[in-house]
C-alpha cells in the first residue's frame, strides 16, 4: 500500500483551519434548515469534494491526497465540534468506512471505478450490514447472493443505512453460503443504478435529522463475481478487520462533540445571570465544568494514542472498543450536564444544546453498542 504523505503540525493546523472556515461559510448558515427538511442537499457532497474534504487519505493514484488518517479525522472532528452531528455521520460512513473497505479490500478495477468519484463527491458511499432482524448479530442476516452462472443474484433488505438516499455505491454484506455461518458472508460493491435496487423511505429519527437514513431493497439485483470485495466467504473476517477504524472515527467525533458542547456552555454560563451574578460564579457550575473538562482531556489523550496506533498499523480491536465505549458514554454525560446548566432554555430547540442532546444518543448504539464494546473488552480481560 502507498505510504501516507507525512505533514508537519503547521500543515495539519492549516488544514483544520480551512475545514472550519468551510463549515462556517457553507454549512452553518443552512444547517438548521437542513435539519428541518431532514436531508442534506446532494450538492453538499460535491462542495466538500471540490474543497478536498472527502477521502483525504485515499492515495493520489485514486484522486486523494494520500495523507494520513489523522487528516481525514479532522473533517469529522470539526463537523462534530460545530454540532453538525448528522453531517459528521454522513462523512464518517463515506470517507472513513466505505472508502477504506474499497481501498484495503478491492481489486484495482474496483478502486479505479469508485474511489476517484468518492473523493470528488460525485459518488456517495454507504455500507449495508444492518437488517430488520440483524443488528449486532451479523450472522443472522437474511440478505442472500445466490450464484447464477458467473454472476450473483442479490435478494434481501437492509435498514438504518446512513447515506441511503444519496448513495451511488454500497458495500453490501450478503449470505453466499447460509449453512456456513460466519464463513458464509461475502461483501460486494453494488452500483445503485442496477435494476432491482430500490430505496425505501428516509427514516424519521430522534436526532441526526439531516443525515439520510434509509431502508434499502434488493430484488434479483445481478452483480458479477468481479464485484466481490475481499474474497468470497471472507465478509465477516473483513468486517472485523475494518471495524477498529470505524470505532475510532466515532470516538474522535464524540470527543470533539464534547469539546464543542463544553465551549458553548462556558460561553453561556458566563453571560447568563441568576441572583444578580453570572451563573459561572456558582460553585456547582464551576465544579461541573471542571469535571467535564478533566474527563474530556483524558479521553482526548487516549484517542490521540489510538490515532497514532492506527497510523502505525497497531490499533487493536480492544483499544478501539475502549475508545468507542468511553468517549460515546462521555458524550451522553456531557450533553446532559451541559443542558442542565442552560436551565429551561436548554430544552428549547432554538438553543443548539438541545440538538446536541438528542444527537448524542445514537453514539452508544451504532458502530457497535456499548454492550458489545464491553463484551469485547471483557474477553481481553478474562481471556475468553
Amino acid at each position: 500500500m502507498t505510504q501516507a504523505v507525512q505533514l508537519d503540525q503547521a500543515e495539519i493546523d492549516l488544514f483544520r483551519d480551512n475545514v472550519r472556515k468551510f463549515f462556517e461559510k457553507e454549512i452553518a448558515p443552512h444547517y438548521v434548515q437542513w435539519e428541518k427538511e431532514e436531508i442534506l442537499p446532494r450538492e453538499v457532497w460535491t462542495k466538500l469534494g471540490e474543497n478536498g474534504f472527502l477521502c483525504v487519505d485515499v492515495p493520489e493514484e485514486y484522486g486523494g491526497f494520500g495523507a494520513s488518517f489523522r487528516l481525514s479525522a479532522i473533517v469529522v472532528e470539526e463537523a462534530s465540534r460545530f454540532g453538525f452531528s448528522g453531517l459528521a455521520s454522513n462523512l464518517s460512513v463515506h470517507s472513513d468506512i466505505v472508502a477504506p473497505y474499497i481501498l484495503h479490500l478491492g481489486t484495482e478495477e474496483q478502486k479505479q471505478r469508485w474511489l476517484p468519484g468518492m473523493v470528488t463527491g460525485e459518488v456517495v458511499g454507504a455500507i449495508g450490514m444492518t437488517e430488520p432482524g440483524a443488528g449486532s448479530d451479523l450472522q443472522s442476516m437474511k440478505t442472500r447472493a445466490d450464484k447464477d452462472g458467473s454472476d450473483y443474484l442479490i435478494n434481501g433488505q437492509k435498514t438504518f443505512i446512513t447515506n441511503g438516499q444519496h448513495c451511488d455505491v454500497i458495500v453490501l454484506a450478503c449470505k453466499t453460503d447460509p449453512a456456513a455461518g460466519a464463513k458464509g458472508i461475502t461483501l460486494f460493491t453494488v452500483d445503485t443504478a442496477l435494476p432491482g435496487f430500490a430505496r425505501g423511505r428516509n427514516l424519521e429519527k430522534m436526532g441526526h435529522h439531516c443525515a439520510d437514513t434509509s431502508e434499502l431493497f434488493f430484488e434479483n439485483v445481478r452483480v458479477g463475481a468481479d464485484q466481490i470485495l475481499g474474497g468470497e466467504g471472507r465478509g465477516f473476517a473483513n468486517l472485523m478487520d475494518e471495524l477498529p477504524r470505524e470505532r475510532l472515527i466515532l470516538a474522535l467525533g464524540a470527543v470533539a462533540a464534547c469539546e464543542g458542547m463544553l465551549e458553548r456552555t462556558v460561553e453561556y454560563v458566563k453571560e447568563r445571570k441568576a441572583f444578580g451574578v453570572s451563573v459561572s460564579q456558582f460553585q456547582n457550575t464551576r465544579f461541573k465544568l471542571a469535571e467535564l473538562q478533566a474527563q474530556i482531556a483524558v479521553n482526548r489523550a487516549f484517542t490521540t494514542q489510538c490515532t497514532n496506533e492506527y497510523d502505525e498499523g497497531k490499533l487493536t480491536a480492544v483499544n478501539a472498543s475502549v475508545a468507542k465505549l468511553t468517549t460515546t458514554e462521555l458524550q451522553g454525560k456531557v450533553a446532559d450536564e451541559c443542558l442542565q446548566l442552560f436551565g429551561g432554555y436548554g430544552y428549547m430547540q432554538e438553543y443548539q444544546i438541545s440538538r446536541d442532546y438528542v444527537d448524542a444518543r445514537i453514539q452508544r448504539i451504532y458502530g457497535g453498542t456499548s454492550e458489545i464494546m464491553k463484551e469485547i473488552i471483557a474477553r481481553s480481560v478474562l481471556g475468553k
